[in-house]
This record gives C-alpha cells, structure tokens and sequence, in this order.
C-alpha cells in the first residue's frame, strides 16, 4: 500500500511524498488564479474551475475566495452553490450532492491528527458526504467522517460532529437534531410569513423579464 492508498483507506500518513507536495502546489495555483478572477472574467473562472475540482456540469457557482487542499478531491452536484471565504480540507474526499447551498465561511474538514502527542504530527481521513438539497448556513463547521443526508438544514455556527439524518434542522457546537422538517415548512418561508402561490408567480414573472 502506498502513500496515496493510505491516506484514501483512513490509515495514518504524511504528505511530503509520492508527489503530494507538488499537487498541492499545482492546486494552490489554481486557487490563485480563480480567487484572482473578477465578475468582468466569468469565462476564465468557470474554466479554472472545471480545471481545479472534480465538477464538470457549469451549474456549479463558487464565490471568490475559495480555499482547499487539492481540488481533485471535492466533487460538487448540479446546481450547487459556494458562498465566499469557504475553506474545503481535502485531503479526503469531499462528495456534495446536488442543490446543495453554502454559506459564507463554511468549513468542511476530512482531516485529523491523533490524540497522542507523539504522533500527532501524523495524520489521518475520514470522507464527508452531503447529500442533495443540503443548506449549510454561515460559519459552520463539519468534521471528518459525517454524512448529512438530504434536504436537511445546519444553522449558522453549528459544529457537526455526527451524522444528521435526512429532513432535518440541526444547530448548535455540537450540532443536534432540534426538529424534523414539517408541514408548517411547507406553508412559511419565514417566521410568519406565508408561501403565497401569486406571490412565487409575481417573483417568477420578474425573474423572467431579467
């Protein structure tokens, strides 16, 4: 087993060898390249981009600046959208489903090191998975190993430590599960507000006339 075998199995390693320091030199270029680019310079960032992660649809939208490890190791769904100053440690593998929102300053980490302190320069992974129509709000964190299943919620500043189950709200350091998504979800879009069917229509409408 080699290094890259290794770090993909969640065993222990380093990563000054097999190459890895000159892939994350490549990937760290085209880093700076996108977060270089500008709205007038849409073309080059969406070109950058194929080039730099493992998302090939042109449905992807990432907001400048974006962080990461390797690039490679980030697969992002249709339709999925980064907001700004999001941090992507990929030293393992980082699967986002389809749909998925992301708030300024999210973290997502698939790296660790043990607790013993002589081997904690050491490292090891543990893939993250997002499943389809996640919305992660600002600030969050989330740890190596978690699955958050589809269509849930993760409020602003929680840390995931665990896996969320589907259709669910989380919050909190660590996040728990605070409710199931619900009926009512499904009539208000906020607090009291309504979800009003003239109301998505006029919003359509406007959209339509861009």
């Amino acid at each position: 087993m080699n290094m890259h075998e290794r770090i993909m199995s969640g065993k222990l390693f380093t990563d000054m060898c097999e190459g890895m320091p000159e892939e994350r030199n490549q990937a760290k270029r085209l880093m700076a390249a996108f977060n270089a680019t500008t709205p007038d310079t849409l073309e080059e960032r969406f070109r950058i981009q194929k080039e730099m992660l493992n998302e090939k649809s042109g449905s992807v939208w990432i907001e400048p600046p974006f962080y990461f490890c390797y690039g490679r190791h980030i697969t992002l769904g249709e339709g999925t959208y980064v907001n700004f100053n999001c941090n992507f440690v990929d030293d393992g593998l980082i699967t986002v489903g389809k749909n998925v929102m992301f708030g300024p300053a999210v973290t997502i980490a698939t790296v660790g090191h043990p607790i013993r302190p002589d081997l904690r320069g050491l490292m090891y992974t543990d893939h993250v998975t997002i499943c389809d129509n996640v919305w992660i709000g600002e600030n969050v964190t989330i740890c190596p190993g978690v699955t958050i299943g589809e269509n849930s919620v993760i409020g602003a500043g929680a840390v995931v430590t665990k896996d969320i189950p589907a259709n669910s709200i989380a919050v909190g350091n660590p996040a728990r599960v605070l409710r199931e998504i619900n009926e009512r979800d499904m009539e208000y879009y906020y607090k009291d507000r309504k979800i009003e069917e003239d109301d998505l229509a006029e919003e359509q409408a406007l959209r339509g006339n861009q």
